[in-house]
């Protein structure tokens, strides 16, 4: 792609600084990976100069990049010691959480192969997820609250464009990688700053009608799906934008097509079928289906990556209970591009979803300011770790429940049931 490229990098540096982060001026700025690795790929070094370059320019103070490399990952797991993948680094988690604590902002930047580490024990990838989910909770509890503006954006590398292009010669799989991660963050219209705002007025305007709904459920019904889960009272519709408890308005994930809230964590009852692949810790969880009662998994199953799934369920009391339940039309378009990604960022931006794990204190009203038991007693879920996977398809419908029982037609066949205003 040569200029073609660097110019679309320019741009997208400009939006990961001024609409992801909003980053202010004296703000410092740290770019980091997915937290099992903690670093950003070298691969995306180009990109991460961008982003560098425009946060100077936005008026950041200092801006740091924690680098990392998946060889040496593949490394750790090829000749460490079997007893050692417990450990995890004694100073990334408390290096985070002083930086978020002082109000700076944090980018992560995902630029991996979701194959990396498939033929790996399956034991050591969940005490490797455990440990490094356990160090960084002080992190994730802070961002869970918006403590400070933080956002994922992606970058290509060359083992995720050859899983999502496998027909394509090797030499063109990056290129079409790049050219499909610039049209679904809307860098291919004429100001994508501007586009942005539109779209997440429109997103926007959806909470703000289902926040008003005040629904008390929602029910599933799809391919091996029949599901109920209770809404929380008191929950909290979201849309792509969030405000951090310094005022700053950021957008954190790029690209953003959901609106979600927080289910109660106990009223979780039926059997869910995942609709894509979930990307976990460097592996693929395939073709898999989770069973709740009263909120708790009780039985959840894979036709691959089944030791990997239940891993991650045990990785402590909360994470066998839901955290976030966000809804995705599949009109999308991340889901009308055609594409699996292999990569959570997109891929649940291309259907309805649900999360294992911790809630956002910010899905509740008040929520910022509950103690942790306040916020579990308002079915509130806590946890390590939060990991969002796909089960919405043009085959789901999903009705809303109110609090009198009266039940109408949220989504049909994987869309609105009703358009805005109406």
């Amino acid at each position: 792609m040569g200029n073609h490229l660097d110019h679309t990098l320019a741009r997208y540096g400009d939006l990961a600084v001024r609409v992801a982060l909003n980053l202010q001026p004296g703000q410092r700025l740290l770019i980091i990976g997915p937290l099992a690795n903690g670093g950003c790929s070298l691969e995306a070094a180009p990109l991460v100069r961008c982003i560098t370059e425009s946060a100077y320019k936005a008026g950041a103070s200092f801006v740091e990049t924690l680098w990392g490399d998946e060889a040496l990952q593949l490394a750790r797991f090829t000749y460490a010691p079997r007893d050692s993948f417990e450990q995890c680094s004694a100073w990334f988690a408390g290096a985070l959480t002083e930086h978020v604590h002082a109000g700076h902002a944090v980018l992560s930047v995902y630029a991996n192969d979701p194959d990396l580490l498939k033929d790996q024990p399956p034991e050591l990838l969940g005490a490797v997820q455990k440990s490094v989910s356990r160090a960084v909770r002080p992190f994730r509890d802070h961002v869970s609250k918006n403590g400070t503006n933080w956002s994922v954006i992606a970058a290509a590398s060359t083992g995720w464009a050859a899983r999502v292009f496998p027909n394509l010669p090797p030499g063109e799989q990056l290129d079409a990688l790049w050219a499909a991660i610039a049209k679904l963050v809307r860098l291919d219209r004429p100001d994508p700053v501007a586009a942005w705002e539109a779209h997440l007025a429109a997103l926007a305007a959806r909470r703000d009608v289902l926040n008003a709904r005040r629904y008390a459920a929602l029910r599933y019904r799809g391919p091996g799906t029949e599901l109920t889960l209770g809404l929380a009272p008191g929950h909290q519709w979201v849309s792509g934008r969030s405000t951090s408890l310094q005022g700053i308005a950021f957008a954190p994930n790029l690209p953003t097509e959901e609106v979600f809230t927080m289910p109660h964590r106990d009223q979780v009852d039926g059997t869910v079928t995942s609709t894509k692949p979930l990307s976990y810790g460097g592996t693929l969880i395939e073709d898999f289906s989770v069973t709740f009662e009263k909120g708790r998994v009780v039985q959840a199953t894979a036709a691959r990556g089944e030791r990997v799934l239940r891993e991650l369920v045990a990785t402590d009391e909360g994470a066998a209970r839901l955290g976030e339940v966000a809804l995705v039309p599949h009109s999308s378009p991340v889901a009308q591009s055609g594409l699996l990604f292999y990569n959570t960022l997109f891929d649940e931006n291309a259907a309805s979803h649900l999360a294992l794990g911790s809630a956002y204190k910010f899905t509740i009203a008040g929520g910022e300011g509950m103690s942790d038991d306040a916020f579990e007693q308002a079915g509130g879920n806590r946890s390590a770790t939060h990991v969002d996977f796909m089960i919405g398809s043009s085959d789901l419908d999903i009705d809303a429940v109110h609090a009198d029982g009266t039940v109408e037609p949220l989504m049909r066949r994987g869309d609105w049931a009703t358009a805005v205003g109406t």
